[in-house]
This record gives C-alpha cells, sequence and structure tokens, in this order.
C-alpha cells in the first residue's frame, strides 16, 4: 500500500466553502464542476487509503490471533 501523502486540500477548501457560507447564513453551497471533480478524487483517495490501512490492521490482528492460539488434546486409553 502506498504511504505517499495525500492532497487533502480540496477537502480543506470545501471545509473553509462551508464555514464562510455558514457565517453568512447562505442556504446552499455550490462547487464548479473541476473542484466537484477535484474533491471526488480527493475523497476516493482517502477512503482508498483508509480501506487499505484496515485490511492490513485486520490481516494482523487474525495473523497474531492465529499464531497466540495453542490447542491441546489428551488422549488416554480410558477405561468403561
Amino acid at each position: 500500500m502506498s504511504t505517499d501523502p495525500i492532497n487533502t486540500m480540496p477537502i480543506q477548501q470545501l471545509i473553509q466553502i462551508v464555514k464562510v457560507a455558514e457565517q453568512g447564513r447562505a442556504k446552499e453551497v455550490r462547487l464548479d464542476i473541476a473542484q466537484a471533480k477535484t474533491l471526488a478524487f480527493t475523497l476516493g483517495e482517502v477512503m482508498a487509503r483508509l480501506h487499505g490501512d484496515l485490511e492490513e490492521v485486520l490481516d494482523k490482528k487474525i495473523e497474531k490471533l492465529n499464531q497466540d492460539q495453542t490447542i491441546e488434546i489428551n488422549m488416554d486409553s480410558g477405561a468403561w
């Protein structure tokens, strides 16, 4: 999985746009298509990275659980 930093500037810009709109008591926020495409791409990249990180964590946890698990079986001839 890539660990290159993700450019989150489009997300930060959206947050700023929403803050300004809220302060101005605006009822809506508009993005042009270029901003929307960049934001969608960035959100997709962030979600893919988080999903990959989650899979990595779960794989490590399962591997650790499998290593720690010891099954012991005792067999004797027993008597009736």
